[in-house]
């Protein structure tokens, strides 16, 4: 049934409840729409099963298996994955341990992780208990992916709470918080990695001393086949990048650089400058052409004027424009109504600040005419 049932098709659903229950066919058309929603995160989506609540704090499947390798090094025998939803990455960690035990104190969702785990043919076991209550075993290791009750990364805002988990008795813990978390909160000697796929930041992963990691990574991972991972652990003797004038060139840092604390490192290798002491952007007058952010040309640099910014437009045959804002106060979308540019050309407007003024670049992608 759940193969005929298709989202927004009233004619299969009516044909449908002649044959089932009502509430059951209403059951399997959401399972039909949450499996259409999880092709972008699961490559088998279609022989999972979701939850509403579970398929948005789910893993992707690609973040997950990244995570999981981590785990597969450490020859792990045995991995506690408590909170464990609908089982994305208990499925991951399946590939990377002996054996993972799932814990979710909501029924609905063990009964979904199992079926998933099978799909996977992962090493898995679920149990239905409160987290809180669960005795770890000494030699295992733990991930815990709590629940977001508020917005940001505050302290209290996890489900169970962040203190809790930062506490556990065990010497191998992983926690994955939003990318939004202040890392000035997490105790030292904890590792806190920012994970991208490609330009989106998906998550920050807090590891524990027992892991034996760094103080802060930026992991950026590939969004097609073949690209390879980007891991950068920042150096702290790095000296800070100098402050100039834009160059030919920009790289927009990925987020997950900007989070870690590893701009100036990516200056030193590129041979960069910042254009602004509080702007991750980097500039150059050669190719900045690299795995670590988007790299534009910049055909126009000026201050910051609407007329003038309009005429430039005009002049360079500007008429689709993505407008990019760091820095710099605004209503970008009123401002895009007040641009009136009818060319040919598309082109990235950044409004940003150099040398702590405000200004506008008007880049092109390196492949654009």
């Amino acid at each position: 049934m759940l193969e005929a049932a298709k989202p927004d098709d009233l004619r299969v659903a009516e044909s449908l409840r002649r044959e089932w229950p009502a509430a059951l066919v209403a059951a399997a058309t959401e399972q039909a729409a949450l499996r259409q929603r999880a092709t972008d995160k699961f490559t088998r989506a279609a022989q999972l099963l979701f939850t509403r609540d579970g398929l948005e704090q789910a893993s992707a499947e690609d973040v997950a298996r990244h995570r999981a390798e981590r785990f597969a090094r450490a020859a792990q025998p045995l991995v506690i994955d408590l909170c464990c939803g609908i089982g994305g990455d208990m499925c991951a960690l399946g590939a990377a341990a002996e054996l993972v035990v799932g814990v979710d104190r909501d029924e609905r969702h063990a009964v979904v992780a199992r079926h998933n785990a099978k799909t996977y043919d992962a090493a898995a076991a679920v149990v239905v208990a409160d987290v809180h209550d669960i005795r770890l075993p000494a030699g295992a290791a733990v991930f815990i992916d709590p629940a977001r009750r508020t917005a940001g990364g505050k302290r209290g805002g996890y489900s169970p709470a962040l203190d809790w988990c930062l506490s556990l008795p065990v010497s191998r813990v992983t926690v994955k918080a939003a990318p939004g978390l202040d890392p000035d909160i997490v105790p030292a000697g904890w590792e806190v990695e920012f994970v991208a796929v490609g330009r989106d930041l998906k998550e920050s992963v807090l590891w524990s001393p027992g892991w034996g990691g760094a103080r802060r990574r930026a992991t950026i991972l590939p969004t097609r086949a073949g690209e390879p991972v980007v891991d950068l652990v920042p150096d702290l003797n790095t000296p800070a990048a100098a402050i100039a004038a834009p160059g030919r060139y920009l790289l927009d840092p990925s987020p997950a650089v900007t989070r870690a604390g590893a701009v100036a490192d990516i200056a030193a290798r590129l041979d960069a400058w910042q254009i602004d002491p509080r702007i991750a952007f980097l500039s150059a007058d050669h190719s900045l052409r690299s795995p670590y952010g988007r790299d534009l040309v910049v055909e126009s640099s000026l201050p910051f004027n609407v007329k003038a910014l309009t005429a430039e437009l005009r002049r360079l045959g500007v008429g689709a424009i993505d407008i990019r804002r760091r820095g710099l106060a605004g209503d970008v979308d009123a401002l895009r109504r007040r641009l009136s540019a009818r060319g040919s050309r598309r082109a990235t407007v950044v409004l940003t600040r150099v040398v702590n003024k405000p200004w506008t670049l008007i880049c092109f992608d390196p492949e654009s005419p």
